[in-house]
C-alpha cells in the first residue's frame, strides 16, 4: 500500500462517554485498502467500544469518523454494512446445525423462478460457497456439512468468505484467534493475509502480539480507553508490542518490588 493512499476507514481523536465513565478518548487510527490494521489491548482496553464504534452500533462523542476520506455519522450497523463494512464478532452468528452453505447465505440464498413459482436456488447457492470459499483458500468437504462440525478456524474462515462475498472492502475481526489452538489461530491467520492480498482493508482486534505482528501492517495499542500510540510495522517490533501491552514500565516496576520482597 502506498503511503499517500486515501484511507478506506479512518477515526480521529473519537471518545466515548457513558456518564461519567470514560470508555474512549482521542483515539486515532486509520486502514486502507490492502492493509492490515492490528488494535491490540488487554481487558478492559476499549477494544469492544472501539469495535461498535467503526461498526456503526455506537456514535462517537467526540472525534471524526471517516470514510474513503470523507467525514460521515454512521445511522448503524446496516449503513456500515451498506458502505462496505463488515463486522465478524467472536460469536459469529451461524447456526451450527444448520449446513455451511445455509450459514454462507443465512437470509440471503439465491433463488429461481417469480412469483408463486419462485424457490430457493440450492445448487447455485452450493456452488457459490464452494467457489467463494476456495478463492479464500478454504477447501471444505461437502457444503452440506453441518458448519458446527467444523473446527473453529473454519467457522472463522467461512464467515470471512461470507463478509466478502456479501461485498465487504473493510473486515473488523473481533478476537478471531482468542479461543483457537496454534494450528487453527494459524489458519485464520492465513486467510485474513489472502484477504488483505486481495484488496481489503482489515482491523484485526486481539490481545495477542504474536498473532498481530506476523499478518499487521499498522499497530494501535489501547490501554483503559486512550492510546499508547499508532505505529508501522517498519517503527516497532514484535518485542516492543509485547512489552507495551503488558506494561512496560509497570511491569518493570513490579519485577523491582517482588525482587526486594523476596526472602534471602
Amino acid at each position: 500500500m502506498s503511503e499517500c493512499s486515501t484511507p478506506l476507514l479512518e477515526v480521529r481523536e473519537i471518545g466515548k462517554y457513558f456518564g461519567s465513565v470514560i470508555a474512549l478518548s482521542g483515539i486515532s487510527m486509520a486502514v486502507a485498502a490492502g492493509q492490515v490494521c492490528c488494535v491490540l489491548g488487554d481487558n478492559g482496553a476499549g477494544k469492544s467500544t472501539l469495535i461498535k464504534i467503526l461498526s456503526g452500533v455506537f456514535p462517537p462523542d467526540t472525534g471524526e469518523y471517516l470514510i474513503d476520506g470523507r467525514p460521515v455519522r454512521l445511522a448503524g450497523p446496516r449503513e456500515a454494512l451498506d458502505r462496505g463494512i463488515a463486522t465478524v464478532y467472536q460469536d459469529l452468528a451461524m447456526v451450527p446445525l444448520m449446513p455451511i452453505w445455509r450459514n454462507f447465505f443465512l437470509g440471503s440464498e439465491p433463488t429461481k423462478g417469480r412469483g408463486p413459482l419462485r424457490r430457493l436456488d440450492v445448487a447455485r447457492a452450493k456452488d457459490i460457497t464452494r467457489r467463494e470459499l476456495a478463492d479464500l483458500g478454504i477447501d471444505i468437504r461437502d457444503p452440506e456439512q453441518p458448519v458446527g462440525t467444523l473446527s473453529g478456524g473454519e467457522r472463522q474462515s467461512v464467515a470471512i468468505a461470507r463478509a466478502v462475498h456479501f461485498g465487504a472492502r473493510l473486515l473488523i475481526l473481533d478476537e478471531p484467534t482468542s479461543a483457537l489452538g496454534v494450528k487453527q489461530a494459524g489458519v485464520v491467520l492465513r486467510y485474513i493475509v489472502q484477504a488483505r492480498d486481495r484488496g481489503l482493508a482489515v482491523v484485526l482486534i486481539t490481545h495477542n502480539p504474536h498473532h498481530a505482528y506476523p499478518v499487521g501492517d499498522r499497530f494501535v495499542l489501547l490501554k483503559r480507553g486512550r492510546s499508547l500510540g499508532d505505529f508501522a510495522k517498519s517503527e516497532v517490533g514484535l518485542a516492543e508490542v509485547t512489552r507495551l501491552m503488558a506494561g512496560g514500565a509497570e511491569l518493570e516496576e513490579l519485577g523491582h518490588e517482588l525482587e526486594q520482597s523476596s526472602p534471602t
